[in-house]
């Protein structure tokens, strides 16, 4: 981070409402960008605008700058979660005590199926173990997702797998794409991340992977192509 910025940040930090409206106004891309990920909710753009700025002013609060990572970067999540958490008081993404529950049986059944087999149980058998419909179990499932730290290393090399799954796209938006892609790998399963990371970070071949992990190849290729799906759609409905 340069000098500049820098001096902009601490004298906000300090409640200089001007520089603090100049970052704003600097940042005016990257904050639309992540309001344009809530549109069609029923709210005018502007107002979510604004609390996306709410935000964004916390992260200028709350920015360290032995942090090594940009304000842009740091930034993101407590947009996101202004926003997320706007939605989910004015009652649009309320979620019951009963379906909190759910969730939380349902990490706990992960886990130790996880731990017995090493292997991530699926919707379909959620749903039988619990006698319960699939979408019940997919609510709970949904739930359970948080915004996650974005700071954490993503691989031992801290390559992005977001370069494999977008074009060309602005920057501001392959920013926020890079953070969704983070947030979604730390909600894989053991064994889905192990695999993500053999293939992307690690750059084993699908056989390589097969090998280490004791699975087929074809197993391999499967669960990658699903993981691949999944990012992909979370992506176009983040």
């Amino acid at each position: 981070m340069n000098e500049r910025n820098k001096t902009l940040i601490t004298l906000a930090q300090q409640g200089d409402k001007d520089k603090l409206a100049q970052i704003i106004e600097e940042n005016k891309g990257l904050i639309w960008s992540i309001v344009k990920r809530f549109l069609g909710r029923g709210y005018e753009p502007e107002d979510l605008y604004q609390i996306a700025c709410i935000g964004f002013i916390e992260a200028i609060q709350r920015f360290d700058f032995n942090y090594d990572v940009e304000l842009s970067t740091y930034s993101v999540q407590y947009m996101i979660g202004e926003i997320k958490k706007f939605l989910r008081d004015d009652g649009l993404i309320r979620i019951s005590r009963s379906v909190k529950e759910l969730g939380i049986k349902i990490k706990e059944l992960e886990r130790i199926y996880m731990v017995k087999t090493g292997e991530s149980l699926c919707i379909a058998r959620l749903s039988e173990i619990l006698e319960l419909p699939e979408e019940n179990i997919y609510i709970a499932m949904e739930a359970q997702k948080t915004i996650e730290s974005i700071n954490a290393k993503v691989g031992d090399d801290d390559r992005e797998i977001i370069d494999l799954l977008i074009d060309d796209e602005d920057e501001q938006s392959k920013l926020v794409d890079k953070i969704t892609i983070r947030e979604l790998i730390k909600k894989l399963s053991l064994r889905d991340r192990e695999i993500i990371n053999l293939r992307y970070f690690k750059d084993k071949t699908q056989a390589q992977v097969a090998k280490i992990l004791g699975i087929s190849q074809v197993h391999v290729s499967r669960i990658e192509k699903r993981i691949l799906s999944e990012f992909k759609k979370n992506l176009l409905t983040t």
